[in-house]
C-alpha cells in the first residue's frame, strides 16, 4: 500500500523491528502502509522456506527492500525489486547494494521475463485484473516448485475493492467504474468525501471481480494443490504455498495462530476506522478553518467601511444607545486575545 494520509509525526518511541528498523521512519502519520509493519511474520517465512531468490513487487522506496536485503546479508538470496516508477530512495538503494536487481517496468511483465525465483512478495498494483496476471506469471509459469507468495492488501480497503496507479494499464474491459480523488471508509459501499483519500479507486465495494482478496480466491479455486492463509494485520497478508513443498508444514504452523484470527480482524477493524475517521475530522477542521478566514476577512473590510460605521451610528441614535451589535463587540469576537485591531477600536 502506497498512499499515506495527513497527520502529525509520532510523540511515541520508535518501534523497531528486525535488523533495528523503524515502521515509521517514512511514515509520519502512523498509517501502517508499509509491509515493515508486518516484518516478523515475512522474516519468520523467509527463514523457514529458505529462499535463494526473492522478487518484491511494487518497491516504490524501498522500504521493505531494505529488509530483504539485511536478511539476505546471512541468508545469501539474492533480491530482486520490480517497479515501474521506482522513487529515488530505492535508486539510491539500487546504488548502493551489488545483490539487488531493479526492474523498471510494469509487474505482469516483469514477472514473465524474470527467472523464476523462490518467494515472491506482491505489493504492486491493487486490483483484480494485476493480481490475477501476477499470480498466473509466478504460479503457472514457474517451471518446478510453486514458489511462496505473499500478497500485501488483502484486507480492507482493497479487500473487495480496485485501485489503480494508472488506470490506461489496465484493459478497460477489465476496469472497474472509477471514482477519481475521493475518500474510503469501513463500511461504506461506495465514497464519501473525507475518507481516506484514494487517487483512482472503484466506485463501489464488492461484486465479482473486483479486489486484492477476491482475486486471490478466484486464483486459489483453480488449484488444488495450493493452500493459502490470511494475516488480517497491517491491511492484510495473504500467503501462498505449495501443499507439497518441503517447507509446508513450517510455513502452515508459522501463520496458524495468525490466519482469519478473530481477534485480530477486531483489531484491525478498529485501527483502519479510526484511522478514516481521522480523516474526516481532518477535513471538517480544514473546512471550518477556511470558513473562519473567509468570514474573519469578511468582518475586517466591513468594520472598515464607512457604510458600516454609519450604519452602527444610526443604529446606536435609533435604539437610544443600545445597538445590538458594534464594531468593537465584533473586534472582540474577531480577535479575543486582545491582539486584533486595536487601532481601529476607537473608530
Amino acid at each position: 500500500m502506497r498512499q499515506g494520509g495527513a497527520g502529525g509525526a509520532l510523540d511515541s518511541p520508535p518501534v523497531e523491528l528486525p535488523f533495528g528498523l523503524n515502521p515509521y521512519d517514512n511514515d509520519p502519520g502512523a498509517w501502517g502502509a508499509s509491509l515493515l509493519n508486518n516484518a516478523e511474520i515475512l522474516v519468520a517465512l523467509l527463514d523457514a522456506t529458505e529462499p535463494r531468490s526473492v522478487v518484491e513487487v511494487g518497491a516504490y522506496a524501498g522500504d521493505f527492500t531494505r529488509l530483504l536485503l539485511l536478511w539476505a546479508e546471512r541468508s545469501g538470496a539474492r533480491i530482486t525489486a520490480v517497479d515501474p516508477s521506482p522513487q529515488p530512495e530505492l535508486e539510491q538503494l539500487k546504488r548502493e547494494n551489488d545483490n539487488l536487481t531493479l526492474i523498471r517496468a510494469p509487474s505482469p511483465r516483469a514477472l514473465a521475463d524474470v527467472d523464476a525465483p523462490d518467494a515472491v512478495i506482491l505489493d504492486g498494483d491493487h486490483n483484480y485484473y494485476t493480481v490475477t496476471e501476477e499470480l498466473r506469471a509466478v504460479v503457472d509459469q514457474a517451471p518446478g516448485d510453486t514458489p511462496l507468495v505473499v500478497l500485501h492488501d488483502v484486507c480492507w480497503p482493497h479487500a473487495r475493492r480496485d485501485d489503480y496507479a494508472d488506470p490506461d494499464q489496465v484493459p478497460p474491459e477489465h476496469r472497474q467504474p472509477i471514482e477519481r480523488n475521493t475518500g474510503l471508509y469501513p463500511g461504506i459501499e461506495g465514497v464519501r468525501p473525507g475518507g481516506m483519500p484514494y487517487r483512482n479507486p472503484a466506485a463501489k465495494e464488492g461484486g465479482p471481480r473486483n479486489g486484492v482478496q477476491t482475486a486471490l480466491e478466484d486464483f486459489m479455486a483453480d488449484h488444488e494443490g495450493l493452500a493459502h492463509a490470511i494475516v488480517p494485520t497491517f491491511y492484510g497478508l495473504g500467503i501462498v504455498w505449495a501443499k507439497e513443498a518441503p517447507y509446508a508444514d513450517a510455513v502452515a504452523r508459522i501463520v496458524e495462530p495468525w490466519d482469519r484470527n478473530p481477534l485480530i480482524e477486531r483489531l484491525e477493524r478498529n485501527r483502519v476506522l479510526h484511522l478514516a475517521s481521522s480523516q474526516v475530522q481532518l477535513a471538517w477542521a480544514l473546512d471550518a478553518e477556511d470558513r473562519f478566514t473567509s468570514a474573519v476577512k469578511l468582518l475586517d473590510k466591513m468594520l472598515h467601511s464607512r457604510a458600516f460605521a454609519a450604519a452602527e451610528l444610526f443604529l446606536r441614535l435609533r435604539q437610544l444607545g443600545k445597538p445590538q451589535f458594534s464594531r468593537a463587540e465584533i473586534r472582540q469576537v474577531m480577535h479575543p486575545s486582545g491582539t486584533g485591531d486595536a487601532a481601529g477600536s476607537s473608530r
